[in-house]
């Protein structure tokens, strides 16, 4: 048994090691970093041929910066709009990512209503400056076709203000509206007030009344009573002279007494042309501010209800007769 044992053969088992040879990964690295940098030579030297444009020089260079930032946020890229690389525009107040299209559209949409909405002011401000030109008008007409009126025509002045249209009734030397020193209209005082009363009820604008004197001081032996009793004591008797002549009462929205300290002739506070009645046909934006106490006013511009100020220029005072 020991003989046979001994012709057994003996196996021996050897493992033979042999490299994974061009089945391995390494070289898709070296191939990669190769690529990389001939796209880089190639984008070098189309950018030195000079056939880029400015923009997308830029464009391509906030590619180039931010590539991650846009990968993580969205879009196409963040370089500018004309860029080969879709982006998100010239937008620098943008800190993170692309400008969205949202962004855009509201800015559009509030351009279009800003726009809309001075179209509308400046439809309402040259519709409304028509009618007090159409009111100027017609005031000038009732004098010229009065007799009575006519012959004190050079005492009656219209012109159009940043309230709206003013007709003032100013003083003459020889011809004042009021009896002196009291608030006692003359008789043509009367006929020119309610004259003008009639055809304010024309136009649906509000009135301000303000009484003017000039600068003479009260006589002192009315203690207590000065040239600003007596100017809104004249406003006031105007007022009353207005409706007497068909003027609606609740048109009036302002009645006041300045004294002298708003001269019509500033070189010459003494002059009777100071001494003055003055009759506003307000605009909306003024009689709003007259309704609220000369608070701020907020135009409602949904409702048309937006009106800006008459850029047309004051009259100058005549001279002095």
């Amino acid at each position: 048994m020991a003989a046979k044992d001994d012709k057994r053969p003996i196996v021996i088992k050897r493992i033979k090691k042999t490299a994974a040879g061009a089945h391995g990964g390494a070289w898709k690295i070296a191939y990669a970093d190769f690529v990389t940098a001939m796209m880089a030579f190639f984008l070098l030297m189309w950018l030195l041929g000079g056939s880029t444009a400015a923009g997308d020089l830029k464009g391509i260079a906030e590619y180039f910066k931010t590539p991650f930032k846009v990968a993580m946020l969205g879009g196409k890229g963040s370089g500018d709009a004309t860029s080969v690389i879709p982006g998100g525009g010239n937008d620098l107040s943008k800190s993170m990512g692309q400008i969205k299209n949202s962004d855009t559209v509201a800015s559009k949409k509030t351009m279009n209503l800003k726009s809309a909405t001075e179209e509308l002011i400046k439809a309402e401000k040259a519709k409304e400056l028509a009618k007090l030109k159409e009111l100027k008008s017609k005031i000038e007409d009732a004098i010229n076709n009065n007799a009575k009126l006519l012959q004190f025509k050079s005492q009656i002045l219209l012109d159009i203000t940043s309230e709206g249209l003013r007709i003032q009734i100013v003083d003459e030397q020889n011809r004042p509206m009021f009896k002196l020193g009291s608030a006692d209209l003359e008789p043509y005082t009367k006929e020119i007030l309610q004259e003008i009363g009639k055809t304010l009820n024309e136009v649906p604008n509000k009135v301000g009344l303000s009484g003017h004197t000039d600068a003479k001081p009260f006589a002192a032996d009315r203690k207590g009573f000065s040239n600003w009793d007596l100017s809104a004591d004249r406003a006031n008797a105007s007022r009353r002279e207005l409706i007497t002549g068909g003027m609606d009462e609740e048109k009036v929205v302002r009645v006041v007494g300045l004294s002298s300290a708003v001269l019509f002739d500033k070189n010459d506070p003494f002059n009777p042309i100071n001494r003055r009645i003055s009759i506003i046909v307000l605009n909306k934006e003024a009689a709003a501010a007259a309704q609220h106490d000369g608070g701020a006013v907020e135009l409602d511009t949904e409702k048309g209800n937006a009106s800006q100020l008459l850029d047309a220029p004051s009259a100058q005072p005549p001279s002095t007769p």
